[in-house]
């Protein structure tokens, strides 16, 4: 029988396909499997509009039978089959896409789900296999073919004996090296394994011979093995369900089943569209923090589905990084894929369906914000913080998007409030938005740079992660009201430049005594009780210094500190003093005052021997 020659422009656009399209082999099963339900559902719609015809839709099925001693995987089809000129079109030149024909043919719309477009699929079958037999008998026609191709050489097409009506693709798998293991494509578990990672929602049965074990008849201690006949795929995607037929447990069921966190989730968001691009998706919003989230090794990335069959389990374009947390699936048979399902072209479709989902899940957090109060505090103690990083990056990009989301601790309530609640608390005098920052709620509270806005009852953020100032400083206001940190040394309170001149002698004697430790020192409108604290100018803040300097190539970031002195003190009594009669104690007094301002900010003493030695001296 004379050997024939593939269809296509030169032997090495198949080469490239066996060895370059797909990243991992396993994949040519999903291929298969969805070429036979394409002719699945090739055949029942021909039945469907075929009143003279009668079928049973449980003769619809996939049958996968491995078989060791040969090396030969069969995937066995009951679809509408192919005839010799079919076989010839189909599988003999390259790219040719009978479901598309068909679809064409028959005025099939997308939404309609026969999905092998491109018709490379098939091809994947080479990268395991040294030989593919393909067997088919079309409905309505008596005879059968046998397709068998070697790979690159060329294919053979003849008549062979055949009952049934639809396909058997038989591979001869290939021998393990060093490299490949293909025995595991003929190991049971395997199978199973794969067709439920790519294949489990396919629509029709995928059957399989499965073993099991039983107790003997004669001995119940004893146990014996068996094989039967089984379904191994779900076929049926809850995304597809409709919602009120579904309940609470089925959402947590298919949340543990595919391994998404030992859980319940806090939040579903089950969700379909219809119109120029229609999908499918299914989200969760996790009840607790995964363990990996805030470290390199987590992958984001919802998982990927093209009428039922996976595309990927990770497809990162579809959720930004600020909602990286979400997990679960779209499926849409409007996706566009480059030659084969696995290479995703990144087109306006993905594109399209990423923004409709970020908005979707933006709404459905604002929903959980208003009407479930302790769940969105719940959830934002997890993942506040990535939401807090969404308005840093990306040079605040996504800021106005994500602001409405975020939430900070309350001075008066020691509770999380939005930005809307702290307006709506606002005094009527109060020009700014004031934050202040700190390791934890007790040592922020007890900061002296608060006291003047405790004072005047105007509530205050508390911020204790190291990303909240940054996130307000690409802020800079909400609803036109400018964020102001208590630590901040232009805070709207400023003396007379009379009262600034009236220690002006005193100050600059204690700025000397510091050098270059500090820009100024100068008298304090803020503090209360306290004798001294320390603040900042610049766009730089004593907090952010500190998260900066932990940062490689911090390249000497620091802070323009300010020394604000409290004249209603009593110890400024003793400055006054000092400056008369003693200025070797006044020098102690100022080093002793900006190490312990410098302790109260949570910043290291620069020379702790010097600060406890100073110590010593006053106390002597």
């Amino acid at each position: 029988m004379a050997k024939k020659q593939f269809k296509a422009e030169s032997k090495r656009l198949l080469d490239i396909m066996i060895n370059s399209i797909y990243t991992h082999k396993e994949i040519f099963l999903r291929e298969l499997i969805s070429n036979a339900s394409d002719a699945l559902d090739k055949r029942h719609y021909r039945l469907l509009t075929d009143k003279k015809k009668k079928y049973s839709k449980k003769d619809l099925l996939i049958r996968i039978i491995p078989d060791k001693d040969k090396r030969t995987l069969t995937i066995s089809d009951t679809g509408l089959g192919m005839n010799k000129q079919e076989l010839e079109e189909n599988l003999g030149t390259i790219a040719k896409s009978g479901s598309l024909a068909f679809k064409l043919e028959n005025n099939i719309k997308d939404k309609d789900n026969i999905i092998g477009q491109f018709g490379v699929g098939f091809y994947s079958s080479f990268m395991v296999s040294s030989k593919v037999i393909v067997i088919s008998k079309k409905e309505g026609e008596e005879k059968a073919y046998q397709w068998e191709s070697n790979g690159i050489d060329g294919y053979t097409i003849k008549e062979v004996d055949k009952k049934e009506i639809g396909t058997d693709i038989i591979l001869t798998v290939k021998d393990d090296t060093d490299e490949e293991k293909y025995s595991e494509y003929l190991e049971e578990y395997s199978l199973q394994s794969l067709v439920k990672k790519y294949s489990n929602f396919i629509k029709h049965p995928i059957i399989m011979k499965v073993t099991k074990s039983r107790p003997k008849k004669d001995n119940k201690d004893e146990y014996e093995t068996y094989e039967e006949e089984e379904t191994i795929n779900s076929m049926i995607p809850i995304w597809r369900r409709k919602k009120k037929d579904l309940k609470e447990e089925d959402y947590e069921n298919f949340y543990a089943e595919q391994k998404y966190g030992f859980d319940k989730p806090l939040k579903v968001i089950h969700t379909s569209v219809e119109g120029n691009i229609n999908y499918d998706a299914l989200l969760f919003i996790p009840n607790e923090l995964p363990f990996d989230f805030y470290t390199k090794d987590f992958e984001k990335g919802l998982a990927l589905y093209s009428s039922n069959v996976l595309i990927t389990e990770k497809c990162s374009e579809l959720v930004p990084e600020y909602f990286g947390f979400v997990k679960g699936l779209v499926d849409s048979p409007d996706v566009s894929l480059n030659i084969s399902r696995e290479m995703l072209q990144h087109d306006r479709q993905l594109q399209f369906i990423g923004k409709k989902i970020k908005d979707k899940i933006k709404k459905e957090l604002l929903e959980m914000l208003k009407e479930e109060r302790e769940k969105y505090e719940t959830f934002f103690k997890h993942f506040g913080r990535v939401i807090k990083y969404g308005v840093y990056s990306d040079w605040g990009t996504n800021k106005d998007f994500l602001k409405d989301l975020l939430m900070f601790y309350s001075s008066s309530e020691k509770t999380l409030i939005t930005l809307d609640e702290y307006l709506s608390k606002m005094k009527d005098d109060q020009k700014y938005i004031y934050y202040a920052t700190g390791e934890n709620l007790d040592i922020i509270d007890k900061l002296p740079q608060t006291e003047f806005a405790k004072e005047k009852d105007y509530e205050i953020l508390y911020l204790i992660e190291e990303i909240d100032e940054f996130a307000l400083k690409i802020l800079v206001s909400y609803q036109d009201k400018e964020f102001k940190s208590v630590s901040s040394g232009d805070i709207e309170e400023t003396k007379d430049e009379k009262e600034n001149v009236k220690y002006k002698e005193i100050f600059e004697f204690m700025q000397k005594e510091l050098n270059d430790k500090i820009t100024k020192v100068r008298e304090s409108t803020k503090l209360r009780t306290h004798p001294a604290c320390i603040t900042s100018e610049g766009g730089i803040s004593i907090e952010m210094e500190k998260v900066l300097k932990t940062m490689p190539n911090a390249n000497g970031v620091k802070t323009e500190k300010i020394l604000e002195i409290n004249t209603n003190h009593e110890l400024f009594k003793v400055i006054q003093g000092s400056y008369q009669d003693d200025k070797e104690k006044l020098k102690t007094i100022t080093n002793i005052l900006y190490n312990q301002s410098l302790l109260i900010e949570g910043l290291p003493v620069e020379d702790p021997v010097s600060y406890a030695n100073d110590i010593y001296r006053l106390i002597k």
